[in-house]
């Protein structure tokens, strides 16, 4: 392959150019209620071709691979260079070499269909054993990838990818009352990582039939436990896509809200992003631009540390690149975007958060939320009131909201209980969703939270 990229590319009078060609298998399974709605498999090859020129990026997508695309290299350079000159550069690296391979037990196109129709089906019966669970989505997916790139810098990476996971969602019902609560579970793993989970499905059909119980949350300002589903979407969400420097290279007010060395949290609080964690699903050798993937402190000690950047940010704003240019698939330009985002774990315990909060609440989980600039809202899947440092009632439909940096001055407790979570969703950004990415943190607490509710 690597030959056939170099020809593609070879001659082309512009300042750098790159082409991705994606050959991917998907399966999906979709359990609703008692029926199979969905089972199939599907092949996809295609590719992403970009040539730079005077701080201008023309590019193109294909799905024939084929000795035409030659010519179209040609075509994107012959309009790279009728455009105007633009500020702007990129930061260029040496040649390679490189196939990065996954163990071969990993690949889920050597497990049957059968097999896996029979997991997620006996995942699905147990969903609906309660006589309170009137219905259920039960979903699995699998996906293995294989990208083949190649540089004008003479830089070749050929890099395999696995993403299994499932989903399981629950609808109780009493009378009138409906309530609904679901979880997934996903990594960069094969098809074995998902046996063992009945746990997690038994604990989705409990959750649902308590929520028809539990009470709407009294509206008011708490301390707040957060777990660390919530806590990492917190960092993801609200903190992290301030990080990406895409943004900031164009808004000169998040230029200096987002300035290094900038204080917003406690000695304690330490944010990063790390595409090398192994097996999770944010994770990969290079980004989509040829970039080694590295960690990167966005906080450090409750200070600003870094941004994340593509070739071209790291350009724009004279900083050091990150490998966090990716993109969802070969029909896509790679973008700046998170890995592995998560809280760095301190040495404080749950139970001794916990005791020492007389009147609060603990929320649990995430439905999704929205941030703008500085300002977040979230709602959670479920909280427990504080009392008395002891969780006593559930209840629900508990919405957070607020500004990013006056929360994470607000912080006063990071826990020892780091859990990284990763799932069947992904990020979505510029329309591209969703990006296989992962958020984790411990349990955390903060004061003065808004909480919307009844």
């Amino acid at each position: 392959m690597k030959a056939f990229l170099k020809e593609v590319l070879a001659g082309l009078a512009v300042d750098y150019a790159d082409i991705r060609i994606e050959e991917s298998e998907t399966t999906r399974i979709v359990y609703r209620g008692r029926e199979l709605e969905d089972i199939g498999t599907g092949f996809e090859r295609g590719g992403c071709l970009r040539v730079f020129y005077r701080g201008n990026w023309v590019i193109a997508s294909f799905n024939t691979v084929d000795e035409s695309l030659k010519e179209l290299a040609d075509e994107l350079a012959i309009q790279a260079a009728e455009l105007p000159p633009r500020d702007g550069g990129l930061i260029f690296l040496p040649a390679l070499d490189e196939i990065i391979r996954l163990p071969r037990h990993e690949d889920p196109r050597l497990v049957p269909l059968a097999e896996k129709q029979q997991l997620i089906h006996d995942y699905n019966r147990l969903l609906l054993a309660p006589k309170q669970i009137v219905s259920t989505v039960a979903s699995y997916l699998d996906s293995h990838r294989t990208v083949y790139w190649y540089s004008s810098e003479d830089r070749y990476i050929e890099q395999e990818f696995v993403r299994t996971g499932f989903s399981c969602q629950a609808i109780a019902r009493d009378g009138a009352n409906i309530q609904q609560y679901g979880e997934s579970f996903g990594r960069a793993a094969g098809f074995e990582s998902l046996r063992g989970r009945e746990g997690m499905v038994e604990r989705v059909a409990r959750i649902a039939i308590d929520l028809l119980k539990a009470e709407p949350v009294t509206a008011g300002t708490y301390t707040v436990i957060i777990d660390p589903l919530l806590g990492g979407i917190f960092a993801h969400e609200a903190f992290g896509h301030l990080s990406e420097a895409d943004h900031i290279a164009e808004n000169d007010r998040l230029k200096q809200l987002m300035r290094i060395g900038t204080r917003y949290g406690v000695e304690e609080l330490t944010i990063v992003d790390d595409p090398t964690l192994p097996g999770e699903n944010g994770s990969y050798g290079y980004d989509d631009e040829g970039v080694p993937a590295q960690r990167t402190d966005l906080i450090k000690n409750g200070v600003i540390a870094s941004h994340l950047h593509s070739r071209h940010t790291a350009y724009l704003m004279g900083e050091g690149v990150t490998g966090n240019a990716r993109a969802i698939s070969y029909r896509f330009a790679p973008i700046v975007r998170m890995s592995n985002t998560y809280i760095v774990p301190q040495n404080r315990r749950f139970d001794e958060m916990l005791a020492e909060v007389k009147d609060g609440l603990y929320v649990v989980g995430s439905r999704g939320g929205m941030t703008e600039l500085e300002t977040f809202t979230f709602s959670s899947q479920y909280a427990y009131r504080i009392e008395n440092g002891r969780l006593t009632k559930m209840v629900r439909d508990a919405t957070l909201a607020g500004n990013v940096f006056e929360t994470l001055r607000n912080i006063d407790a990071i826990g020892n209980d780091l859990m990284i979570h990763g799932g069947l969703g992904g990020c979505g950004k510029d329309g591209q969703s969703p990006l296989p990415v992962t958020t984790g943190a411990p349990h955390i607490r903060i004061r003065n939270v808004v909480i919307g509710g009844r």
